[in-house]
């Protein structure tokens, strides 16, 4: 009996589940509404049919689920660019991701820029969510680090405990400088 190859998937086999994604079109009465029921899979789309085309029901709109990602308008595979914030978030410099993720420097800031954007859109959607500005926060946790009588470092420390440790000698008496 001869093998038959396998048929090829039609949808990743790690395929997000659709309510991790909402319509992006702003006039839709689902927009920005997770696990809306409103999406659908409308075809598979890619040199590998690895992407899917997602069509909103309530407003007809069809879009790339890698719309609004890193990953829209790019042709390296998944893995390329996860190798490539793995490389920057570890602090290699652009050439260093570049020349081990085997693409042009221009990629990876290209990458980095986006991705600073992205970051910066989820800082200010916490901070809406919020509702208001956070309090500020004052370091008291400083303060009771140097000067907590019993505690490692600070004056009535156990014996042989070193006094201030290497913060007090950041730090002058009376100023407070940034947590580092």
């Amino acid at each position: 009996m001869a093998r038959q190859p396998p048929d090829p998937p039609s949808a990743p086999a790690a395929a997000a589940p659709l309510a991790r994604f909402a319509c992006p079109n702003p006039d839709c009465p689902g927009f920005n509404r997770f696990a809306a029921g409103n999406l659908h899979v409308a075809e598979a789309i890619g040199k590998l049919h690895d992407v899917r085309r997602l069509y909103c029901t309530h407003c007809g709109q069809r879009f790339s689920e890698h719309q609004g990602t890193l990953l829209q308008d790019t042709k390296l595979p998944l893995v390329a660019v996860v190798r490539i914030l793995k490389c920057l978030t570890h602090g290699c410099s652009i050439e260093a991701a570049a020349d081990i993720c085997e693409v042009d420097p221009r990629t990876i800031e290209r990458f980095l820029e986006a991705a600073g954007r992205r970051a910066e859109d989820f800082h200010r959607l916490q901070l809406d969510r919020l509702g208001q500005s956070p309090p500020a926060v004052q370091l008291d946790e400083l303060h009771a680090r140097l000067a907590a009588p019993g505690k490692k470092g600070g004056p009535g420390g156990p014996a042989g405990a070193h006094r201030g440790g290497p913060t007090a000698a950041r730090v002058a008496p009376g100023s407070m400088s940034p947590w580092r």
